[in-house]
């Protein structure tokens, strides 16, 4: 495996359990950021970052408009805000349309992740019950990224990555047991 220089997961639901079990594995010592897009109610789930971070060792915070990406550290995409990555390296936050009817969208953070960071872009697409990351990962294709999908057999809603299956070029799919683990292996 090549060097990782951004993991981006997505989910919807059944995907907070799945990061609950995730988190707590990963080594403090990881040489890329991690950003989570998960779909959010407006004014709800506002406590997901403190939630997450009393899982991990590493830092856990909601991202803010412009602001640098720095390895080793988590970040959860505000609710109602598409997360865009811009090429210096910082995150913007857009409140156009929703996609997928959602805002944020992971199709939004997936493609231009893809675009800033080609090769060296690792996206996840966990359990959820739209197609919302789908055109995301095909993105990811074009960009030589790693594809990857939670096994829908392991999934609470399989819907998510059952479409990217079908829709997309999977690099690999994952266990919820073995994501840790591959995680920390891309450091």
């Amino acid at each position: 495996m090549g060097k990782c220089d951004a993991l981006i997961i997505g989910g919807s639901a059944g995907s907070l359990d799945v990061l609950l079990k995730v988190l707590p594995l990963l080594s403090p010592a990881l040489s890329f950021p991690i950003v989570i897009v998960i779909h959010r109610k407006h004014g709800t789930d506002s406590l997901l970052p403190e939630l997450l971070s009393g899982r991990t060792k590493l830092i856990v915070k909601e991202i803010d408009e412009k602001e640098p990406i720095i390895a080793g550290r988590v970040y959860i995409a505000p609710s109602d805000y598409h997360t865009l990555i811009e090429q210096d390296h910082t995150f913007s936050l857009d409140y156009s349309e929703k996609i997928n009817y959602s805002r944020p969208a992971i199709d939004a953070t997936f493609q231009t992740a893809a675009e800033v960071y080609r090769e060296k872009l690792v996206c996840l697409l966990l359990s959820g019950s739209n197609a919302d990351g789908v055109n995301g990962l095909k993105s990811v294709n074009v960009w030589g990224g790693i594809a990857m999908i939670q096994d829908p057999a392991t999934a609470q809603v399989a819907y998510m990555p059952e479409q990217a299956a079908l829709n997309a070029k999977i690099d690999y799919t994952l266990r919820i047991e073995d994501m840790a683990e591959f995680i920390n292996l891309l450091s």
